[in-house]
Parts: structure tokens; C-alpha cells; sequence
């Protein structure tokens, strides 16, 4: 295993982590376990979004068996203490899993990516379809498309043999035909979605189950026609709202579905929908 052997315990951060580990060394160690093929930083940290307590996203891209063992080692040494690092599939069917520690008070979360499974879905968003899957964390589903987004939006830090940079390069470029089914797909389906919520209308829990699936399908129809990868419902709404075409206050509106009653809700969800989807 090599590469933890130099792992230090006690220089945990510079750069870029919250923790005083040096992200680059941590990077190169995860990248030197078997499976691995590099590493890339992730989530609001690689955007520049962050606060002060966030996460620290690490996108493990591996292929073929993985050295779980190594990595459990590894995050232990970081962590000073035992960690529970998963299999690929144990967090769930799009998740593939991973490990959560927490370094100098400080949380880094170790997130497994099958780098031909990322593959997979970009050629597919090229194509103009996508998967959507059931999985904790994701209310609205999983979008297949998020794993090329996520590599668009990150950072990568470990990449021993070019094959992450040279696939970014290709996915910073948001398909088309990605954009146009999003936006075709929201155009049947919110209508639909609000048409069947007026049928229940004393049924709460209904109503706004299915005003959330209508925000998020505008959501990812904005960002669609915008070209730009939406790989995650945490501050979904907020970034609709600053795009290029969105509906004036669209995240005020939209987060106010969930405050007044159900008449009133679906009537401004609509209203909402038709400035949205609209053409031009």
C-alpha cells in the first residue's frame, strides 16, 4: 500500500482542506491504492461555494475491484482512529459508497465514482437521456447525468495517468441534446404532476410531494437550457434562479409553494411553469 506508510497524523491542514492536511498528499495516497484511478475534489468546496463548516468532497474514480482494505487503512491513519469504510454499493444503486471521517474537527467524505459508469452517462447525456434512480440523500432521484457534472464542476487533484483530465475536458462542454430532453421532459410532466395534485387537494403531504418534483423538473429544465450542470437538490432552486432565462423572483416563488394553501400553490406552481418552459 505504499503510499499511507507517508501519511502523517499530525500536519493534517494546508492548502485547500479545512483540517491542515495537505490536499494534494492526501490525494497522491488515495490515488496510489489499487482501483483507483484519481481523485477529484467535489461539491461546494471545488466551486467555490463553500462556508467555514462545510464538507470536504473527495471523488474516489475507480474501475474494476477496489482496495477497500487500503482505503480503510488510509482513512484510519488520517482520522487517528477506526473508520468505516463501505464496499462499492454500499451506500446505495447510484452511490456507490464510501467513507465519512472527521479530521481536526474537520469532515472529508471519501465518495466512490465507477469511472466506466461515469463514462457510460456521459455518452449517454451526449445522446440526450439520462437516467433517473432511487437514492437516499436525493429526494427528487438521482440524475445519471450528475457523475459527468460532477466532474465538470470538480477539481481534479490526483490523476496518475491523465485519463480524469482528459475525460473532464470533454464534460465541461454541456450537451445539447442533454438540455433539450430535461426541458421536454418538464414541459409533459409538470403540467401532469399539477393536474393530478388539484385532484387531492385536501391531501398535504400529496400536494407538496408533488410541488417538489415540479420545482426540481423546472430546476433541471432551466439549467438544461442555460447549459449548465445541476448535479445535486441542495440550493437547486437558488441557482435556477440566477440563470439566463429563469422567471423573474423564480426561488422566491418557487420556495413559496411549500407556505400558503394547496388552491393557491398549484395556481402560482402553474403560473410558474408557463414562465419557465415558455419559449424563446
Amino acid at each position: 500500500m505504499g503510499a499511507t506508510d507517508d501519511l502523517p497524523t499530525d500536519d493534517l491542514p494546508t492548502g485547500d482542506l479545512p483540517t491542515g492536511v495537505p490536499i494534494h498528499r492526501l490525494a497522491a495516497a488515495l490515488a496510489a491504492v489499487d482501483g483507483v484511478v484519481g481523485v477529484c475534489l467535489g461539491g461546494s468546496r471545488a466551486r467555490g461555494t463553500h462556508r467555514p463548516d462545510s464538507d470536504t468532497d473527495l471523488g474516489l474514480y475507480y474501475r474494476g475491484p477496489l482496495d477497500t482494505g487500503a482505503l480503510r487503512e488510509l482513512a484510519a491513519r488520517a482520522a487517528g482512529r477506526p473508520v468505516e469504510v463501505t464496499e462499492p454499493g454500499g451506500w446505495g444503486p447510484w452511490v456507490d459508497g464510501g467513507a465519512w471521517l472527521t479530521v481536526g474537527g474537520a469532515r472529508i467524505d471519501f465518495i466512490y465514482r465507477d469511472l466506466d459508469r461515469v463514462r457510460h452517462h456521459w455518452d449517454e447525456a451526449r445522446a440526450g437521456r439520462y437516467a433517473t434512480g432511487v437514492q437516499a440523500g436525493h429526494p427528487l432521484g438521482f440524475h445519471a447525468h450528475a457523475y459527468p457534472g460532477e466532474l465538470a464542476l470538480g477539481r481534479v487533484l490526483a490523476d496518475p495517468t491523465g485519463e480524469l483530465a482528459r475525460l473532464r475536458a470533454e464534460v465541461v462542454h454541456y450537451p445539447a441534446a442533454l438540455g433539450a430532453a430535461l426541458v421536454a421532459t418538464a414541459r409533459w410532466e409538470a403540467p401532469f404532476t399539477l393536474a393530478n395534485a388539484a385532484k387531492a387537494p385536501h391531501d398535504t403531504a400529496y400536494v407538496h410531494g408533488c410541488l417538489f418534483r415540479v420545482v426540481g423538473l423546472l430546476a433541471h429544465a432551466l439549467h438544461g437550457r442555460a447549459g449548465r450542470w445541476l448535479i445535486n437538490e441542495k440550493g437547486a432552486v437558488d441557482a435556477a434562479g440566477r440563470l439566463p432565462g429563469a422567471p423573474a423572483d423564480f426561488a422566491r416563488r418557487a420556495h413559496g409553494l411549500f407556505r400558503t394553501d394547496a388552491a393557491a400553490a398549484l395556481a402560482e406552481a402553474a403560473a410558474l411553469t408557463g414562465e419557465a418552459l415558455a419559449d424563446g
